[in-house]
């Protein structure tokens, strides 16, 4: 009787730890689960995040181009005008030398008449110093003239410098547009591969999953350091240009008055 109450207990014992190693295989498959599930959230969110920020980012580039255009159309409209005010003020300069040339002339006409009539020794002297003042009028005017000349030359090549500074800054910005659509489409790329990664059904298909996400996050990270490093270029070429860009906007490029 002893015997068989002793088998029984030990029986109830073992049905009992049977139950508990069930139980808990249950409890870690279930936190397994949801820690599964907790990744695969997070992995979504974090690829929502990205795809936002690419999308910005793109949105951004197209600002920024379309900006480009029209500083350039402004800057084409600049030059044309400061060359015809430049056309504008060396006409007048000749007009006005040409002027003064004529009135100059003609007073020592009539003075050369006067002399003519009365032939005073102080009018030779009178003559002789207006000649002089005339020669010393038309060699001043034609210095002015090459003066405004050399001014003009000098605004239009650093209008030109400028030009070509924008122009490169343009060429950056659209560089910049190129890799940022780049990496839009390689966000793509990645949700797709999380994806398989969290679909894969045995080792071999998760080991090639994940060689391909590990080879698409550092393409990703080298589109970030190429974005970058066309960013930096693009904001170099601006300030050679003569385009100032505050801290703000270069931070947040679409916060209120950077557009």
């Amino acid at each position: 009787m002893a015997q068989s109450e002793k088998r029984e207990n030990s029986v109830l014992f073992s049905l009992r730890e049977l139950r508990q190693i069930e139980e808990n295989r249950v409890q870690e498959e279930e936190n397994a689960q949801r820690s599964a599930e907790e990744a695969r959230m997070r992995a979504q969110q974090e690829a929502e995040r990205q795809r936002r920020e690419a999308e910005e980012a793109k949105l951004r580039a197209e600002r920024d181009h379309q900006r480009s255009i029209e500083e350039a159309k402004a800057s084409a409209e600049r030059e044309a005008r400061l060359r015809v005010e430049s056309a504008e003020a060396a006409e007048r300069a000749r007009q006005q030398a040409e002027l003064e040339r004529e009135r100059l002339q003609h007073e020592m006409e009539l003075r050369r008449a006067e002399v003519a009539k009365k032939r005073p020794t102080w009018m030779l002297a009178v003559t002789a110093l207006a000649l002089i003042g005339l020669v010393a009028l038309v060699v001043i005017t034609i210095n002015k003239v090459r003066e405004t000349s050399e001014h003009d030359e000098a605004a239009a090549q650093a209008q030109k410098e400028a030009d070509e500074a924008k122009r490169q800054a343009q060429e950056a910005a659209k560089t910049v547009a190129a890799l940022q659509s780049d990496f839009f489409d390689l966000t793509h790329k990645l949700d797709d591969a999380q994806k398989a990664l969290d679909q894969a059904q045995n080792d071999a298909d998760r080991a090639a999953a994940r060689a391909q996400l590990d080879a698409l996050r550092r393409q990703r990270a080298d589109m970030e350091a190429k974005i970058a490093a066309a960013k930096a270029a693009a904001a170099a070429a601006e300030r050679h240009g003569g385009v100032h860009t505050s801290a703000e906007c270069a931070n947040n490029p679409l916060a209120k008055g950077c557009m």
